[in-house]
């Protein structure tokens, strides 16, 4: 990856509906190389996917959750990751370092909803043994952009 492919990145990274036209206007190039670089990108894994980033208070989702949660054994991260991904509350899932095995951000519309979540669902998978939850009052930063200087 070069500066002008960083450029492009960038640019998409602020405004993913932008024309080639304008992606070109900041990286320099014309709108067919633009065209090239980003299929380029995506083929190479850089890009993976577009879509509209959505506002979670605007669809009722009012409450953002982190949960540390520990496994008993290595022989249940298979079956957590899978159950894991099938949960739409769940918006990442992280295989950690230190005490707990994973962290996981989930987004649910209220507290009651949390305790459901935490008790009907993530509580009876097999393996976890112990679960550490923390809300989040409100998000000073909240973005997918990565840098990419």
């Amino acid at each position: 990856m070069d500066d002008i492919d960083r450029k492009i990145i960038a640019h998409i990274q602020q405004d993913g509906r932008a024309s080639y036209a304008d992606i070109g206007a900041a990286a320099g190039l014309s709108v067919s190389a633009v065209n090239e670089r980003l299929k380029k990108l995506q083929a190479g894994g850089a890009i993976q996917g577009w879509g509209a980033r959505l506002a979670p208070k605007a669809l009722g989702l009012d409450v953002l959750a982190f949960v540390e949660v520990l496994l008993e054994r290595p022989e249940h991260d298979a079956p957590f990751r899978a159950a894991v991904l099938a949960m739409p509350a769940v918006q990442e899932c992280h295989h950690v370092t230190g005490e707990w095995s994973y962290l996981l951000k989930v987004r649910v519309p209220d507290t009651e909803a949390l305790e459901r979540f935490l008790s009907d669902r993530l509580k009876t998978l097999p393996g976890v043994t112990r679960s550490h939850t923390v809300i989040a009052l409100s998000s000073v930063k909240d973005t997918p952009a990565l840098p990419v200087e």
